[in-house]
């Protein structure tokens, strides 16, 4: 009986080396074969004499593997299965004393092998069967699953139960393709990337095991490049296509469509798994023109922008993710400049043609055809493409003359307002936008000019001369008629001016520095006809008596716009010369000016 039970536990313990195993590979078969070949027959022989001897020759069950899974990750979308690779750290004791024999961590580079074809102990193979990424178990291996009664390289001693604890770090097959997962995408998506695009992307790298390895976002910086040239690793390239702008991905790559066996540097392990959670900021192509998308054209567009226009207008800058990088709504001021001259980046300059006032448009400008390759500091990156959401507010060329319509005429138009006219007016005043900017209904009363008087703007002035009381106009004043590049007040630079006017009151006028004038010829000779009484002498009360009746029958014209008396008071000072209260006729002369040209004083 001891002798066979001697036996039994000989042939089980002794069985184990038939199976291959790390580090040292299959071990030679020749002398195992005999040896089995001999308990083959031994064992027959002994069972033909169990009349004589009672021996059991069935030994009973044998230990398996013991495995306890003792920090199982939450989730967990992969299992190891046969014929996966697998990248694991492992710190390996003996069972009986705790003592350590070989440990992954210790040579600081994880194991990778292959499951399930006999390329590791059959312990092994079966403890890493249905291991999650980031599992950890403790794997328990009897001898006759692991190096048997032999041990190995005087590291594993005979009969040894080896434990093993494990971290797996990474599982991929060789079948495996790209994981594409889209976490989130834009509900519109006009554009999708393909080969020889050129992409601009934030990333977040890590490992399978979630463990970090690069960033973009780190560094303050999209990841540039073109795709299907061969600057990425395979399975990024493939990530990468069809996507839209604005659109998250996570995109899985296995190792041989990674960096495969050299890894990259320190961060990269060789045959690791990679992880990329990818958010695309732009794209675009070297063939890409201009895009020009029409929001909004106002009703009665007479004319559009020509090359040489001076034009104002309202933008929102952003890339191509609506993350905003400029606006003149912020400064509370237009961009303004020639359109077709350079002043501005070439996509911009082009889509500034043919625009309306008013005109609201969406222009996407491919970066070739804004700021290239070198961006602008930090405010543009390089190789970005531009989106611009702009308002014409208001457009004029150098050349353009004040711009008058009649929108009333009264159908009696005979007297019309003229230079030195004094005359009551309303008006509104705005933008081309709308925008009022002022109105005489704003004051009590309308306004008052003299025309000719360098009072108002010349683009108004133009506009209230040639009116009948009662007629009301438009009127465009270009800003070179208007207020210019510097404004005034409420006026912005180089801003177009447009007027609603009306004419409510007109008093004819006198010429610059005269006080009165004749309408016709006046009396001749003039002494007589100012001496009403005869006493050849004209005080004050009989110079303002003629004077009126002068203005009454419709002979002279006194300055509007005063008191009559006044100027009345003023007309006789100057002809009272002795200033002794009265006029006699050799006070009476001419006026002559510089140019010797002969005109008629006040009387």
């Amino acid at each position: 009986q001891n002798k066979a039970g001697n036996f039994i536990r000989w042939a089980t313990y002794f069985s184990p080396l038939l199976q291959p195993h790390p580090p040292t590979g299959r071990r030679s078969l020749s002398i195992v074969t005999t040896l089995q070949m001999d308990l083959m027959t031994l064992t027959v022989l002994f069972c033909l004499h169990v009349t004589l001897v009672t021996v059991n020759c069935n030994p009973g069950p044998l230990e398996d593997v013991v495995i306890d899974r003792y920090d199982i990750p939450k989730i967990c979308p992969r299992e190891v299965q046969t014929e996966d690779f697998i990248r694991y750290h492992f710190n390996g004791t003996f069972s009986a004393d705790g003592k350590k024999f070989d440990s992954s961590h210790d040579r600081g580079k994880a194991f990778i092998s292959q499951v399930g074809l006999g390329r590791l102990i059959t312990g092994m193979d079966r403890g890493l069967l249905s291991m999650c990424v980031n599992e950890r178990r403790r794997i328990k291996i009897p001898p006759h699953l692991a190096y048997g009664s032999i041990g190995t390289g005087g590291v594993i001693p005979p009969d040894a139960v080896l434990v093993y604890d494990v971290l797996l770090l990474d599982i991929w097959n060789t079948q495996d393709t790209v994981q594409i997962r889209t976490l989130s995408k834009p509900a519109s998506c006009n554009r999708t990337t393909v080969a020889s695009d050129f992409v601009r992307y934030h990333y977040n790298g890590t490992l399978l095991s979630g463990a970090a390895f690069g960033s973009s976002h780190s560094k303050n910086s999209t990841y540039d490049t073109y795709l299907g040239q061969g600057d990425l690793i395979k399975g990024m390239e493939e990530g990468l296509l069809g996507m839209c702008v604005g659109e998250r991905r996570i995109i899985i790559v296995p190792p041989f469509l990674a960096y495969g066996e050299t890894g990259q540097g320190t961060q990269v392990p060789p045959q690791a798994t990679l992880v990329f959670q990818v958010l695309l900021v732009d794209v675009f192509n070297p063939k890409d023109d201009l895009i020009v998308e029409v929001k909004e054209v106002p009703e009665g567009c007479s004319r559009r922008t020509v090359t040489g226009d001076y034009i104002r207008y309202h933008y929102n800058g952003t890339f191509q993710d609506g993350t905003a990088f400029d606006s003149s709504y912020k400064r509370n001021s237009t961009y303004n400049t020639y359109i077709g001259k350079g002043y501005v980046i070439q996509g911009m300059d082009k889509a500034l043609h043919g625009l309306c006032i008013g005109e609201k448009r969406k222009i996407t400008i491919p970066p070739h055809m804004a700021y290239g390759q070198e961006g602008v500091g930090d405010l543009i990156p390089s190789s970005a493409v531009l989106v611009f959401n702009i308002h014409v507010i208001d457009f004029h060329n150098p050349e353009d003359p004040v711009d008058i319509k009649s929108t009333y005429k009264p159908e009696d138009c005979k007297v019309t307002s003229e230079a030195d006219d004094l005359i009551q007016y309303r008006y509104n005043c705005s933008m081309m936008d709308g925008t009022l900017l002022y109105s005489s209904d704003h004051y009590e009363s309308p306004s008052i000019t003299t025309l000719g008087a360098n009072k108002v703007i010349l683009g108004l002035e133009k506009g209230l001369s040639g009116m009948c009381v009662g007629e009301r106009r438009e009127v465009v004043v270009p800003p070179h008629w208007g207020h210019g590049e510097n404004g005034a007040g409420g006026v912005p630079r180089s801003a177009v001016l447009f007027f609603e006017l009306e004419l409510v009151e007109l008093q004819k006028g006198v010429p610059e520095g005269y006080m009165f004038v004749w309408l016709g010829d006046g009396p001749d000779p003039l002494f007589p006809a100012m001496d009403l009484n005869g006493d050849k002498e004209v005080p004050l009360e009989e110079f303002s008596a003629f004077i009126m009746l002068q203005v009454k029958e419709g002979k002279g014209r006194l300055l509007p716009g005063f008191d009559a008396d006044s100027i009345i008071k003023d007309m006789f000072n100057n002809q009272d010369r002795n200033e002794d209260g009265k006029i006699v006729e050799y006070e009476l002369k001419l006026k002559v000016d510089e140019s010797e040209q002969v005109k008629r004083d006040e009387l």
